[in-house]
Formats: C-alpha cells, sequence, structure tokens
C-alpha cells in the first residue's frame, strides 16, 4: 500500500513549521509513508484560500492508496499509533468539533452552507475540523468543487469536504479528541484533560490552552516540543 503524509507550508509560516516539519519527516518514516509539503505551487490558490491546496489529493489519490492530512500547527506526540491501520480503508477517519461550547455555532454554520450549498444534503450535524483527517483512494470526490465552486465562507474547507463527504454518502468515524487535541477539548466541559496525553496537539486558534499565559502560541507550541521530545528539535 502506497501512503502519504501531507501538510501546508510556505515562507508565511516558516517561524514554526522550522520546528513542526522535521517531526512530521521523522513520522513519515517510521510509518514508511511518503512526505509532501503543500506550498503556495500545489493547487490554484490564486483565489486566497489557500486551505484548498488540499483539493490536489484528488488526483494524488489516483497513486496513493491511503493520505493522511495534518495542519503544520501539530505536534504528533511521542505516544501517537500507526494512523495508517487505524481504520477500515472505506471509512473516513476524522475528528468533529460541534461539541461542548462550540456546539451550537457550529451546527449554525451547517445551516447556512446547505442553505447555499444545497438543502437536500442530508447534515445536520458533524463538523469537521479539518486540521486532521485520513482519506483513502475510495474518497476522491471529497476533493472536487461544489456546482462548480470552492465554498468561500466561515470554515472553508472544513464545511466544503463534510458537505462531499454527506453529498457522496462516504461513511467517517470520529477519531475523538485525542486525534486533534486543539484548546476546546481541554475546556471544563470535556473534563480538561491534559494535551500530553493526547496523540495529536493542534495549536488551531491560537492555542489557547489553559496554561497558555502570556506566550504567544508559537512559544508555547516550541516549549511543548522540547518537553516531548526533549533537546532533539
Amino acid at each position: 500500500m502506497k501512503k502519504l503524509l501531507a501538510t501546508l507550508s510556505d515562507d508565511n509560516v516558516y517561524k514554526y513549521t522550522k520546528y513542526t516539519l522535521p517531526i512530521f519527516e521523522m513520522w513519515a518514516k517510521k510509518w514508511s509513508a511518503d512526505f509532501k509539503i503543500l506550498d503556495d505551487t500545489t493547487y490554484n490558490t490564486s483565489h486566497g484560500m489557500w486551505n484548498y491546496r488540499t483539493m490536489v489529493f484528488y488526483d494524488w489519490l489516483d497513486t496513493y492508496d491511503q493520505i493522511i492530512y495534518m495542519d503544520s500547527d501539530i505536534i504528533i506526540n511521542k505516544n501517537c499509533p500507526d494512523l495508517y491501520n487505524l481504520i477500515p480503508f472505506d471509512v473516513v477517519g476524522l475528528v468533529l468539533e460541534d461539541k461542548g461550547s462550540r456546539r451550537q455555532n457550529r451546527l449554525n454554520r451547517i445551516k447556512k452552507v446547505k442553505s447555499k450549498l444545497g438543502p437536500e444534503v442530508n447534515w445536520s450535524e458533524h463538523f469537521l475540523n479539518a486540521g486532521f483527517y485520513i482519506v483513502s483512494s475510495a474518497h476522491k470526490n471529497i476533493f472536487t468543487k461544489i456546482n462548480g465552486k470552492l465554498w468561500n465562507g466561515l470554515g472553508y474547507d472544513c464545511n466544503h469536504y463534510m458537505f462531499n463527504i454527506k453529498k457522496h454518502g462516504y461513511k467517517y468515524t470520529d477519531l475523538g479528541y485525542k486525534f486533534n487535541h486543539m484548546s476546546m477539548f481541554s475546556e471544563p466541559w470535556n473534563g480538561s484533560p491534559s494535551r500530553f496525553d493526547s496523540h495529536i496537539i493542534h495549536y488551531a486558534g491560537g492555542g489557547r490552552f489553559p496554561d497558555k499565559g502570556d506566550r504567544d502560541w508559537v512559544e508555547l507550541m516550541c516549549e511543548d516540543i522540547k518537553y516531548i521530545y526533549g533537546g532533539k528539535f
């Protein structure tokens, strides 16, 4: 099976990808997967929506049996299992964020997207966080335009890709917060778990974890990398 681990990076985010990319490369090697960086030459992003560089997966899934995508503001923890053996081939692996303090906001977003893109699609809950997901060659149509367009509203690729998952009837499973631990999952409604017990730590939205304090989120990420991996990085 041919496997790929992919992330986004360019000169604009080098301040933190200089720390995270070596970790991605290390884990790709461990999992016997290729590693690719999606930069501003990967897919036509003249529309300014850099999130949609991942639309190139439509073509890449002709070559790769399985692709794992992670945002570049992620740390893969040392306790991470082999993600390529985590779910059946015909299932999309993802983490949903219409939960806890974010639930009503995300449900409202779903209603808005449906009203614009297709009310007939059976989607009333389950909001994908597009910072992490696992897809296979069975899921190419996730990475297609909807009515000839890319969703250009709040949520961008999160909404676009989940709409297509629902539209095409793909099976999916919520892997749970430990596979995409954003600050929302460290809140009291979720039992205030430590991010360091999770497999994937995601600093989306400025990494507002309870212990962040006055630190810049990049500084927090760097300190977390040192805590997890010691002086190696």
